[in-house]
């Protein structure tokens, strides 16, 4: 007999880096919500994002594809920003047509033409309102005299902050979609922990600056890397921060960080109180990491460090799921879990989906698991700049199309520090390297993998 379709709670963050999470091994991080969660369920520890960026792997997730299959590759209000195509079936129409109730709240960033409910939502809560919930409420608007490297916010409460809000309008939908009793899927979309990070009291003292240690990527003096990664440096006017600078910055984030686990809590508590616990699945991520001042740098941007393409993914389905599980497998996460909507309904994945489901995945059951992941890149708010990547367990390359190479010894050097494309002791190795990622870009259809480009490759003509 078949298992009977899943209700699903997605979580979906911006910008949260995967070693901030208690059990993935952060010293000072408090996240109980998410360690119960990877607890109860799977760590996905092997997890990476298509693309480092908001939109297009936002338009990944609903679709199952890559950006340059689904069109959508940069963020609105940049020339190469496109939505993705809209003939194209997304796991929430296939939920839809199956009977499932759909909610979306929090964070929606143009990676469809239309709002989420033209493709099968049926409620959609927009983050934008928090911002007239507050003024209604006498409540002054976040501080803003830090610019994007954020300052504590004074006028509210924890109960008043965004995420609370959200996390409340996301109960709202669950009770109210609970008590129709059909399966349903809510989505929330919360814009933290993506700077600036404005947390309130007690969580902007939280984290004491001077007990934070230094990413390991931070001491990057750049040496042998592409232009650019300096280039963005001076962009953010950060060049030359010292530690000193950072930590005060780093210490809000992982207070926004505790802020949202508090809310993840909220959540899966309400799920315990409605009977749901046991036939939901519950899923925390996020759409990419955060530098942070990881190599010196802030946000994200030319540059497919781990700090930004790998993400934390924990999930929960008793029954259907392991508990206390990790699993180290790679994982495209946005593009799987979209295979693993699909699946958690008894549904079949559209034909047009290039992921796989997870739930086999995490039971050992995936006879063929991947030996490497993948990642692209092709511009943002800074211009265009086409990257893409192949990483194994050990080695991490990156064709930057315009620029050197690069490549990592991640057991040497797990803070990618020293970029080993022009040893002449790793010549084979990246020959290798080259020819796997041409086999990639030929399989999903890469637009740039053109005769200039697969020569250029090939013939080992890129650093």
């Amino acid at each position: 007999m078949p298992d009977r379709p899943a209700s699903i709670l997605l979580i979906h963050s911006d910008q949260h880096r995967f070693d901030c999470v208690g059990v993935n091994g952060h010293p000072l991080l408090k996240t109980p919500h998410l360690d119960r969660l990877a607890g109860e369920g799977v760590n996905f520890t092997g997890a990476f994002t298509p693309a480092p960026i908001s939109s297009p792997t936002r338009a990944s997730l609903l679709t199952g594809r890559w950006p340059t299959q689904h069109g959508c590759v940069s963020i609105p209000h940049t020339e190469a920003y496109r939505p993705a195509d809209a003939a194209l079936p997304t796991f929430t129409q296939r939920l839809n047509g199956a009977g499932y109730l759909l909610g979306h709240v929090g964070k929606f960033h143009g990676e469809t033409a239309g709002p989420p409910g033209e493709f099968g939502v049926h409620e959609f809560v927009s983050g934008h309102q928090y911002a007239r919930w507050r003024a209604e409420r006498g409540l002054l608007p976040p501080p803003n005299d830090a610019g994007w490297f954020g300052q504590a916010d004074p006028h509210v409460t924890p109960a008043e902050s965004r995420l609370a809000w959200g996390a409340d309008r996301t109960l709202e939908l669950i009770e109210r979609f609970a008590s129709d009793g059909r399966p349903f899927f809510v989505r929330w979309d919360p814009v933290e922990p993506h700077l600036p990070c404005t947390p309130p009291q007690p969580y902007a003292s939280m984290y004491p600056p001077e007990r934070i240690d230094p990413w390991p990527s931070f001491p990057d003096p750049l040496e042998g890397k592409p232009y650019i990664q300096a280039q963005q440096r001076r962009t953010w006017q950060i060049d030359g921060f010292g530690w000193e600078r950072w930590a005060p910055m780093v210490a809000r984030y992982l207070g926004v960080i505790s802020l949202l686990d508090a809310q993840v809590g909220r959540l899966l508590d309400a799920l315990d109180r409605l009977g749901l616990g046991d036939r939901t699945l519950v899923v925390y991520t996020a759409d990419h990491g955060d530098l942070c001042g990881g190599h010196g740098m802030i946000d994200k941007n030319y540059v497919m460090y781990d700090d930004v393409v790998r993400v934390p993914l924990l999930a929960r389905l008793p029954g259907r799921l392991p508990a206390g599980a990790t699993c180290d497998a790679f994982v495209c996460h946005a593009i799987d879990l979209a295979s693993t909507f699909c699946d958690a309904a008894g549904l079949d994945a559209p034909e047009m989906f290039t992921g796989r489901s997870l739930l086999p995945l995490a039971r050992g059951e995936d006879a063929d698991p991947r030996r490497d992941i993948f990642g692209m890149w092709q511009g943002a708010q800074f211009g265009l700049y086409t990257q893409r990547m192949v990483r194994t367990r050990r080695w991490k390359y990156v064709w930057n199309a315009t620029a050197l190479d690069e490549l990592y010894d991640l057991q040497a050097d797990p803070g990618e520090i020293v970029n080993r494309a022009r040893d002449a002791a790793c010549a084979d190795l990246l020959a290798g390297l080259r020819r796997r990622l041409i086999e990639w870009m030929a399989s999903i259809d890469d637009p740039m993998l053109n005769p200039w480009t697969r020569t250029q490759l090939a013939s080992g003509l890129t650093s």
